[in-house]
């Protein structure tokens, strides 16, 4: 976890030793199931963990926030998120049973006793959530369609507007005009210096 180290160093310990368990549990269930490209195992840490905790570069969660975290399959971007912000509450959903009987798994592995995982569809789940985050699930207004009853209007104290936290890629000006709502691009390379995040954006979108 040596990047993450040096991009996070106001982890604690116990968060590193978390993110470490992560890693190894990801790699023993995708011997099982297909939770990443079997391609890319050795790059977990970069392409995945540290992809995941772009998002903090652009907010830091206030205690009991909510969030929904939409396609949560291989656990990413929640379970990074949920280690790196134990006082957040966090809902994980996706519609394929055996990648969340995986997530479930790790949860439980990791000791995350701020989430709730749920096995179903995104429109399905009940609730209000301050944010939606989601890892290249789906196009955007897809993801607002499911889910755009679902952000609280009630302000959370946080430091954006409620509403979407997006880790996407490439060209995405038409895919967000269409949904028509404030949005604000933050390119990931600004954070990390990786070649892997020339393309890979956070995208705000106030709701």
């Amino acid at each position: 976890m040596e990047l993450i180290r040096k991009y996070f160093p106001e982890f604690t310990e116990n968060q590193f030793l978390q993110f470490e368990k992560f890693k190894n549990l990801i790699l023993e269930w995708n011997e099982k199931i297909n939770l990443i490209s079997r391609k890319n195992t050795d790059q977990v840490e970069v392409q995945h963990i540290l992809h995941s905790l772009a998002i903090i570069k652009v907010i830091r969660f206030k205690a009991n926030t909510k969030i929904l975290d939409v396609g949560s399959g291989g656990g990413f971007p929640g379970i990074p998120l949920a280690i790196a912000f134990p006082d957040v509450e966090f809902t994980f959903v996706d519609s394929i049973q055996k990648k969340m009987i995986a997530v479930e798994d790790m949860v439980q592995n990791l000791g995350l006793k701020n989430v709730k995982v749920i096995h179903g569809r995104a429109e399905k789940v009940s609730g209000k959530f301050d944010f939606i985050t989601a890892r290249a699930v789906a196009k955007t207004e897809k993801i607002y369609n499911w889910t755009r009853k679902k952000v609280n209007k009630k302000p959370s104290g946080n430091d954006l507007a409620n509403g979407y936290l997006l880790l996407k890629g490439g060209n995405l000006q038409e895919e967000l005009e269409i949904v028509q709502l404030p949005f604000k691009s933050f390119a990931i390379i600004d954070f990390f210096a990786d070649d892997f995040f020339e393309t890979k954006h956070v995208i705000y979108l106030a709701a």
